[in-house]
């Protein structure tokens, strides 16, 4: 009588558990590097001024850049009315003025939110405001690597407005060749993932 003996033996189960999960964290890990590629590219999109009047400007506290970059547009005459959103309570629009001198006049347009403590307060407080004057059209100002996140939640929190970008550049964010700078790689990836959670959160309440 002969034996038989199969020469090529079936896997153990857990070796193709293993090989499963694997295969599954190669898949997250290319999707999470082609979403981070998008992501830098929407954060590089290009800041200049969109010549169309808009109702209001809302300007996200993180850096005095952004404010001159809001008080510019309001001197433009690009909309009618400028808010700050995120702003500390003990903070009052004339210490603001001191760190972007401008025009005077334009204190009468400018409106301090203190309600916000995040990204997700600032698309409230800006909703609020946006509907308490009537506004219909805004323009955002917040920082290039910030933009995707904020416009994923002031989108959510107001669908029915038309929102703008108008991202800032800071100098201290290097986008062209990201990954060489190791303080703009941490903010850079630390950003995407939060857009991540954000897109995740935002999918889910739709749903």
């Amino acid at each position: 009588m002969s034996i038989t003996v199969d020469p090529s033996p079936k896997p153990r189960p857990w070796r193709r558990r293993l090989r499963r999960i694997l295969l599954l964290l190669i898949v997250l890990a290319v999707a999470w590097g082609l979403g981070l590629a998008w992501f830098v590219a929407q954060a590089g999109r290009g800041g200049e001024v969109d010549p169309d009047h808009t109702d209001a400007i809302v300007v996200l506290t993180g850096g005095s850049e952004r404010l001159r970059a809001g008080l510019d547009l309001l001197a433009r005459g690009v909309a009618e009315r400028l808010l700050v959103s995120g702003v500390h309570r003990d903070v009052r629009l004339e210490e603001l003025f001191a760190l972007s001198p401008t025009d005077d006049s334009l204190r009468c347009c400018v409106d301090l939110g203190y309600a916000a403590s995040d990204t997700i307060g600032n698309a409230q407080e800006a909703a609020a405001w946006m509907r308490a004057h009537g506004f219909h059209s805004l323009r955002l100002v917040t920082s290039n690597y910030h933009m995707p996140r904020s416009m994923l939640e002031f989108r959510a929190a107001m669908p029915e407005i038309e929102i703008k970008r108008q991202p800032v550049d800071p100098g201290t964010v290097h986008l062209d060749r990201w990954w060489a700078w190791p303080g703009t790689a941490r903010l850079i990836v630390s950003e995407y993932n939060k857009f991540l959670v954000a897109l995740a959160r935002v999918t889910l309440g739709r749903i």
